[in-house]
């Protein structure tokens, strides 16, 4: 607790003696420090403690002349005890408190270096004190009109100048007095706007709402940020006299003095003055300090004022030239007119900055389509109209005001769902823009489209006011925000114009697929807002809502199959079954729509079911002498024919016109999944091998190649064209159901060979004979003369 020298210690144990006399900064009671000469006095009050004694008491007159110094101790001692009875010296020691002391200049250098992140804040946090300022004025006038009599008008004017490098903000609120400057600018994280809505809550009669901004109490020295001297001159209502209160950014120390000069006098309030450094002079250009205000301040509740550079458009008489003027003198009948040119008059002036009312604070009845329209293009720097757009209070247990847009066009490209870090959500709290780059705080990354404003007045930000606090309060606005994303996304799905949502869907529709993979507590909304084609809709999407409509009597699941396009999809041969009954079957053309379909699991108590997998169940299964007569025995053979390619060979429950398919196993990747994942950079090859393991190979009995295996089976299992056969009808199964052989060039072979057997001799002449080719190949051949036979007609055809 107490922490002494090596070379202090070591000359206390060889004085012998247990007690010295400590600093009454440090441990005296009253505060002040005795002499020797006290010791007169008695006994009860000649008692001091000793460091190190554990809190026992000694007599002054027994106390040796020590120099100790005060800065061994951590900090003043509040709490002492003294025992003088043997009894007492017998208890525990006492428990000594000790405040904290904070070393001010490396206290300053953490807020000028580390706290912020961004210099440019500086003003936010200035505006936002000067703003405080003025709301308490207005709270405590309501019942004091005195105090606002000096001056009525309540604004914030900044004025730059951007050739000596500084900036001066005035503002005519409260002001602070001497005392009131030495504890809220003389004491780091003193805030006093936090001991002003302390004493609003204290006082029961107190109104509720109030625009109060500040409550770290170390917003002010952000200033020091771009500045390397700060000036504060200040005029409290309570005080006839006005102090200016001066630091630099390198300094521990503060000076404060009385204002003498008149022309410096201000009726009430407070003048900030910065003197920029060196490399932050760029701050004291008026068009950045406006463009700063806009930014961060936009909507302060006062007026703010900026010191702008203006020009109006007038008209001067110009001088004749003398050629010109002496020929109208020998023209005396015609009338000279004055010749004037415009020139454009420069002056400087206030101009008002802000928009001291929000479109969010309005009524959202009395506020236009067109007025949304024209912030929302203001704001986000857009030049078409949102597709729909929301605005809401949330009350509650978590209380702000929001307006949220649906973009018509994705900034990013149809491609970007990833994007986490879009400037999208303007937060602000009591009108003050805190900050627009959030990491799936307000919104999750899939819904980072939506673009809007949100207005809190008790967020969790820390001291900065940069950084969103994870809690309680923040899940609640997330979980209210997305609601009101889903029901606005819903109205233009619901839209009686079709196109817009076609818009939103071509733009955004892979957000939403994304969102079925990350966020299971909102599947009840994204799947109705989801779009595929089908079967029975090749050219326009459709809903689940409407599949499950058009679903037979019968039908229990909701099919589908993943394909990379349509026309490959409505080609497999998984379908030809639902086909002939008419069973709609979704087709799932995007890369994501297969996870995205299996996150679903279901809709409306309706499993989603791919026919490309093992155990496909179309309702009544047909007996078996229905389906031919292949018998257990050939499935049999096949399987081990093909060995370890396939898992089992079955007969087939979904094929009509083809006879075989591959089928992947249930728990399986299906051939899409397979092949996109040997598309990812880094995909995994033995994970590759463990999904793909398992493939059923389904034959159709009623096919006349597998009623020709069939035969070969029963009459010779151990034909070489039959085995050549079954490796053929695998590899094309391969193929057709949209699997990758795993060696094409021996597949191609094999397509060769069966081709030049089914094409040999079909188009080709008869074959000469060898005695023939003999004869025209031998030298001592006589060459032959042709003779020209002219076709003869016979019944008008040669």
């Amino acid at each position: 607790m107490l922490r002494l020298s090596k070379r202090s210690v070591s000359s206390f144990l060889r004085s012998g003696d247990r007690s010295f006399r400590v600093s009454s900064a440090a441990t005296s009671i009253s505060r002040s420090s005795p002499s020797i000469t006290d010791s007169k006095r008695g006994e009860s009050e000649s008692r001091w403690y000793s460091s190190l004694t554990n809190g026992k008491c000694m007599k002054n007159d027994s106390l040796p002349h020590l120099n100790m110094k005060t800065n061994w101790f951590m900090g003043y001692r509040n709490e002492s005890s003294a025992a003088a009875s043997d009894s007492a010296s017998q208890a525990p020691p006492p428990v000594e408190k000790y405040e904290y002391q904070a070393e001010v200049s490396r206290l300053m250098n953490l807020i000028v270096n580390s706290l912020y992140s961004n210099k440019e804040v500086f003003l936010r946090e200035l505006i936002s004190n000067a703003s405080d300022a003025l709301d308490k004025l207005r709270y405590l006038s309501v019942t004091n009109p005195e105090l606002s009599k000096d001056a009525a008008d309540l604004d914030i004017r900044i004025y730059a100048d951007k050739e000596n490098g500084v900036i001066t903000l005035t503002d005519s609120g409260i002001g602070m007095t001497r005392q009131e400057l030495v504890d809220c600018l003389g004491t780091i994280a003193q805030s006093g706007t936090a001991k002003f809505l302390k004493a609003l809550k204290d006082n029961k009669d107190a109104g509720g709402d109030n625009n109060l901004i500040g409550q770290f109490g170390v917003g002010f020295y952000s200033a020091f940020l771009v500045a390397d001297r700060v000036t504060v001159s200040t005029k409290s209502p309570k005080s006839d006299k006005q102090y200016v209160w001066e630091s630099e950014a390198d300094s521990s120390s503060y000076t404060i003095k009385e204002e003498t000069d008149p022309q410096l006098i201000i009726p009430r309030g407070t003048r900030i003055t910065l003197h920029l450094k060196r490399d932050e002079k760029g701050y004291a250009d008026p068009e950045r300090i406006q463009k700063l205000v806009k930014n961060y301040s936009q909507f302060v509740s006062f007026p703010i004022y900026t010191w702008q550079e203006k020009g109006y458009t007038k008209e001067v008489e110009v001088d004749d030239d003398p050629a010109e003027s002496k020929k109208d003198d020998q023209d005396d009948q015609t009338e000279r007119k004055k010749k004037t040119k415009k020139v454009v008059e420069r002056y400087w002036d206030w101009e008002l900055t802000n928009e001291t009312q929000p479109i969010w604070l309005r009524n959202s009845k009395e506020v236009t389509t067109e007025e949304y329209n024209e912030f929302y293009r203001k704001t986000f720097n857009e030049y078409l109209d949102p597709l729909a757009s929301s605005h809401f209070t949330t009350e509650g247990e978590v209380e702000f005001r929001s307006i949220l847009y649906v973009p018509p066009v994705s900034p990013m490209g149809k491609d970007d769902v990833v994007n986490q870090k879009t400037k999208n959500i303007r937060l602000y709290v009591k009108r003050v823009f805190i900050s627009d780059d959030f990491d799936g705080e307000l919104f999750p990354r899939y819904l980072s489209f939506i673009k809007g404003v949100v207005d809190s007045h008790d967020l969790p930000l820390n001291v900065s006011r940069e950084i969103l606090q994870e809690s309680r309060i923040v899940r609640i606005m997330k979980k209210r925000l997305v609601k009101k994303a889903f029901d606005m996304i819903l109205g233009i799905s619901l839209s009686e114009n079709r196109e817009d949502y076609e818009k939103f869907w071509d733009n955004f529709g892979k957000h939403l697929k994304l969102g079925c993979i990350e966020d299971r507590e909102n599947h009840k909304r994204i799947a109705p807002l989801l779009r595929f084609f089908s079967s029975q809709s090749e050219n326009d999407m459709i809903s689940l809502d409407e599949y499950v409509e058009n679903m037979k009597a019968e039908q229990k699941a909701i099919y589908y199959i993943a394909s990379d396009s349509v026309t490959s999809a409505k080609n497999a041969p998984f379908l030809e079954k639902l086909m002939e009954k008419e069973l709609e079957v979704l087709y799932l053309v995007e890369p994501i729509d297969e996870v995205a379909i299996q996150s679903l699991k279901s809709y409306k108590d309706k499993d989603f079911i791919d026919i490309s997998k093992e155990d496909l169940d179309l309702g009544k299964r047909q007996e078996r002498g229905e389906r031919g007569s292949c018998e257990k025995g050939t499935c049999d053979w096949i399987k081990k024919r093909l060995g370890d390619k396939v898992a089992s060979v079955q007969i087939s429950s979904r094929l009509s016109s083809s006879p075989c398919v591959l089928v992947s196993g249930k728990f399986g990747w299906s051939a899409n999944m397979e092949r996109l994942m040997k598309a990812q950079a880094g995909g995994d090859t033995t994970s590759l091998e463990f999904m793909k393991g398992r493939r059923v190979f389904e034959i159709n009995p009623d096919h006349s190649i597998i009623k020709n295996i069939n035969a070969a089976y029963k009459s010779n299992p151990n034909d070489e064209d039959a085995m050549r056969a079954i490796d053929l009808m695998y590899d094309a199964a391969l193929v057709s159901s949209g699997f990758t052989p795993e060696n094409p060039a021996e597949l191609g072979g094999k397509i060769y060979e069966m081709m030049g057997i089914a094409l040999s001799g079909k188009w080709s002449s008869p074959e000469v004979q060898p005695q023939q080719q003999h004869m025209a190949h031998s030298h001592n051949a006589e060459l032959l003369e042709a003779e020209v036979v002219e076709p003869v007609e016979v019944d008008g055809k040669k």
